[in-house]
């Protein structure tokens, strides 16, 4: 990763969602690169919760720049004025640069990235398509390790990223000075596949049966129902699934080469990697 020195030196950057798939690959990666991280969460040292303003200055406070990033979605119901909120708060306390996690083809993302945009801070928008570690790390490894991944997302296909090239790109856009601020990045992984080709290349490098279920978005929301997933929650969900799944993503982009200066990784290295540590055993 390439990452301008003089900007990082002595730069002090939160991180919010520290424990998530991106959020701790930033931290791992910011401190690669020399910066003071804050790693935040609502159960770490540094405590924050989305839902509990008055952790928010306290996790902001002295902070030099901060990446967002909003549970349970940048497009969820709710996120644009809690995230502007805290944006314009972290530029009252000081904070200088910020860069927001947004989903591509999200529709629903837009206001959020737009209240950012408004706060008068450096920012930069970055939308990443699909993780490739959804399907190692969360609510989907369960169905991987059973051997039978039922998901919304038919036939279309999707251009996979992995969430270190992700992070590496937001390290990038924080310390990159002037260069990246005001830009909203595309960011996809090198190739496309369909959610039933990936999991075929998962289950070739497990060495064990894997099946690809596709449902429809409203019958995968019922069975979110079923286990006792919120009304208004499964609603979001099924809209976003029916937009985000629906193929518009199927194109790369040249996002992560015109940050990093570098291809991105490869699915199958992901795979290959998360094969051999196990990942994916019953």
């Amino acid at each position: 990763m390439t990452t301008n020195t003089a900007n990082a030196a002595g730069m002090t950057v939160l991180v919010t969602g520290a424990t998530g798939r991106v959020g701790r690959r930033v931290v791992e990666s910011a401190e690669a690169a020399g910066l003071v991280v804050r790693a935040a969460s609502r159960s770490g040292a540094v405590r924050f919760d989305w839902a509990d303003r008055s952790t928010w200055a306290g996790a902001l406070r002295g902070a030099d720049a901060a990446h967002l990033a909003y549970l349970p979605d940048v497009g969820a119901p709710g996120a644009a004025e809690t995230v502007g909120a805290f944006a314009r708060l972290a530029v009252e306390l000081g904070v200088r640069r910020l860069t927001l996690l947004s989903a591509r083809g999200e529709p629903q993302a837009h206001a959020t990235e737009q209240a950012v945009r408004e706060v008068g801070a450096r920012w930069t928008v970055v939308r990443a398509a699909w993780f490739a570690q959804n399907l190692s790390e969360g609510p989907l490894l369960d169905g991987m390790r059973d051997g039978e991944l039922v998901f919304p997302a038919g036939e279309v296909l999707e251009p996979f990223i992995d969430a270190r090239d992700v992070a590496d790109v937001v390290v990038a856009a924080l310390t990159g000075g002037d260069r990246f601020a005001g830009r909203t990045l595309d960011l996809t992984g090198p190739r496309l596949l369909t959610f039933g080709q990936a999991v075929a290349e998962v289950a070739a490098a497990a060495g064990r049966e894997i099946a690809y279920v596709p449902v429809s978005a409203r019958d995968y929301g019922a069975a979110l129902a079923e286990f006792g997933i919120p009304a208004q929650e499964v609603e979001f969900l099924v809209d976003l699934f029916e937009t985000n799944l629906d193929g518009r993503n199927g194109e790369l982009s040249e996002g992560v080469r015109d940050v990093l200066g570098r291809d991105p990784r490869d699915f199958a290295d992901f795979v290959r990697e998360e094969a051999a540590a196990g990942t994916w055993k019953r």
